[in-house]
């Protein structure tokens, strides 16, 4: 085999890497963790994930891949059909949208965009469920998982750090 093919299937990992990666969190994301007097809570790991690479990477992460990891994201039970689409695309656009704001800022201001970002769809996860369900749903659990999700998002934001420097890294 050519040096061109293994070429084009190095670069066509490389372009990879933060789709599989986002894959893999929402997997991880999809197990419940258990704590007592409490529901199961499950990060938002692929919420997390689409903010960062819509920001860092967007040509990483298109929009059809973000439509395809909420519907798997909703196959695995992390929201009622459509919901969890509807928030990843909703955060993806919003966040592509304003990534001039974030690009080269300190990670503080990244993380209070996330903070805002999260809380939005936090409400329009909160909203769309209650309307599938014809009722009010009970938000603590939300807010629990957007508590846990800021806490959370400076550990995973580091991770995704370190692997697109790595990426970048391996480009050059």
């Amino acid at each position: 085999m050519s040096s061109s093919f293994w070429q084009r299937l190095d670069l066509w990992s490389q372009r990879l890497w933060p789709a599989t990666l986002t894959l893999l969190l929402m997997l991880l994301g999809s197990i419940p963790v258990p704590l007592p007097f409490w529901q199961p809570v499950s990060p938002s790991f692929a919420l997390m994930s689409v903010y960062y690479w819509a920001i860092h990477r967007p040509t990483a992460m298109p929009l059809p891949l973000v439509f395809v990891i909420g519907v798997l994201a909703d196959f695995f039970g992390m929201a009622p059909l459509g919901v969890g689409t509807l928030v990843l695309v909703s955060v993806y656009a919003l966040t592509l949208s304003q990534r001039r704001l974030f690009i080269g800022q300190p990670f503080l201001v990244v993380w209070w965009g996330y903070m805002m970002v999260s809380a939005g769809a936090m409400i329009m996860a909160w909203v769309a469920t209650s309307l599938i369900a014809v009722q009010l749903v009970d938000p603590r659990p939300a807010v629990f998982n957007y508590l846990v999700d800021l806490g959370l998002y400076p550990a995973v934001a580091y991770l995704f750090a370190r692997a697109q420097r790595w990426l970048l890294s391996q480009q050059a």
